[in-house]
């Protein structure tokens, strides 16, 4: 099995007059290679995902990828979740 990993970003990101809480998901592929999403949950415990953020080679590189997001990234990125719900995956 595939291992995983996750932690939580800050700053809080707001849309439509709801607050996303998010987080980054990182999941080992073939080869040892790391791909990252990033899941933003709102105040009700609804949850997005984005797709494919980025591939790393290793969870290092995922975890220091993750530890660079900019609030501005954070926007597109929920952006892109929420689009993805909007028109079904």
């Amino acid at each position: 099995m595939s291992e995983q990993w996750s932690t939580a970003l800050n700053p809080e990101i707001r849309h439509d007059g709801k607050t996303y809480r998010a987080r980054v998901l990182g999941f080992e592929r073939a080869a040892n290679t790391w791909e990252g999403r990033i899941e933003f949950r709102d105040g009700s415990g609804h949850a997005i995902t984005t797709g494919h953020e980025t591939s790393q080679p290793d969870r290092k590189a995922l975890e220091y990828w993750a530890s660079g997001l900019e609030p501005v990234f954070l926007e597109g990125a929920l952006q892109r979740a929420l689009r993805v719900e909007k028109n079904g995956r």
